[in-house]
Parts: C-alpha cells; structure tokens; sequence
C-alpha cells in the first residue's frame, strides 16, 4: 500500500507541477531520491523514538519487513531531500514545494491501508457500528474480551484526503506566500494525529508520561502553524 500511494502522489504531483509550468522529469528526479530518503527517515525516525526495543540487538535496525515506520520522520527527510534535488536541477523551490503538498496526505491515507491488512495500529474498544473488528490473535492482552475497536488508520486516511483538498483550494486561492503551503500542511497533519493519537492502544515510547508521539504533533501544529500564519499573502486573499 506504500508503493501505490507513492506512485499515485508522484503522478498527481508530476500533474500540478507541469500546470504551474514545470516537467513531469522534474518530479521523477526528486522522487528517485526522495522516496528512499522517506523510507530510511522513517525507520531512523521509529528506531529513536523507540531506542529501548533495539538496545542489545541493533543488527535488528535495518530489518524493516519486521515493521516499524515513523511517519514524521520519513516526511521530514523525504521533503529536505526533494528540496535539494529541486535546487540542483534549477527549479522554484517554493513552487515545486506549492506541487508536492497537496499530494502528500494522500499518499498517507492509500499507505494507512496497510494497517487494515496488518490488523494493526488501532484504537481503543469501541461499540460504535463502524467498529474494527480485531481477529482475538491480534488483540492486546489487556482487551483479549473486545471485539470491535476504533479503526484509527481510518480516521486518519479520512483526516488526510479533507486535508489534501484544503491545500488545492489554497494554493488555488494564493492564500499563502510561494512555499509557504507546507506550514498548513505540517499543521493540519500534526491536529489529526493529535486525535488519533489519543484513541491508540499500541505500544509507544512515552515522554513524561505522554506518547512522544503527541509532543512530536503538537511541535508540528505549532511550528506549522507559524509557518503558515507568517506566509498569509494578504493582498492576493483579498
């Protein structure tokens, strides 16, 4: 489910980028190099926030077909990367940052999927009807009783697909200064996993009592936030 929201973000973004008169080659260039920075960022990314799993067996870090991906931290360094691809063939940072965006939380809500299949990274017991129902091999020990729990990969994928389509209406609108699009976005990503990480049961890394998880988000509200409300192109909004 990865590789298909990869290749569906990479395709749409190769589509807006060539509207705002770019080349779809552009695109392939920052993405033969940004998406394996993405991977590796997000296994560095579960490896510190998780150390203490891999204390005394760290020939286990690279061994990803285990699981263990951190979204944040393949976001982070799939987009630094793609910045300075983007600044070796010439091109608009800002702007070719303005294409990629919007496509981002899509690429995350096809790749949550996968947590579908896995039976894995859902909520708290729940008896609302749209429910998740957990097979009893996959539930935690503490709700071995439960049947049905919050399915947060959901929650999260729908979080996304609203958001990519706040970003296109305001990148439409010039709302936000060139390159300022990705402040909205790291904020609006951070609310949603706020929610959803309030609702996980899973294993997690705690800081000061609280997921790291949560303080990962709520960084990424503030600082997008910022971002976005210092990039407010006021005469192009009114």
């Amino acid at each position: 489910m990865i590789a298909l929201g990869v290749i569906v973000a990479v395709s749409w973004a190769q589509r807006r980028w060539v509207d705002k008169g770019g080349t779809a080659d552009h695109i392939s260039t920052i993405a033969i190099w940004a998406v394996p920075a993405g991977l590796l960022g997000s296994r560095l990314y579960h490896v510190v926030t998780d150390w203490k799993r891999f204390r005394g067996r760290w020939e286990d870090v690279p061994a990803v077909w285990q699981g263990g991906l951190g979204i944040p931290g393949g976001l982070a360094a799939g987009v630094i990367v793609g910045l300075l691809i983007a600044r070796r063939q010439g091109i608009s940072m800002p702007r070719v940052l303005d294409a990629i965006v919007p496509t981002l939380p899509i690429a995350q809500a096809i790749g949550r999927w996968g947590n579908w299949f896995n039976q894995e990274l859902y909520g708290r017991p729940t008896d609302l009807p749209w429910g998740l129902s957990i097979d009893v091999g996959h539930r935690p020990a503490a709700h071995l009783t439960a049947e049905t729990f919050h399915p947060t990969f959901l929650y999260e994928g729908l979080w996304n697909l609203t958001l990519a389509a706040v970003l296109v209406r305001v990148d439409r609108r010039g709302v936000l200064k060139p390159g300022r699009l990705i402040g909205l976005w790291v904020c609006g990503y951070g609310l949603g996993r706020l929610w959803v990480e309030s609702l996980r049961i899973d294993h997690a890394s705690l800081l000061a009592g609280v997921r790291v998880n949560i303080w990962v988000s709520l960084v990424a509200v503030v600082v997008g936030g910022a971002v976005a409300v210092a990039g407010r192109n006021y005469r192009d909004a009114s």
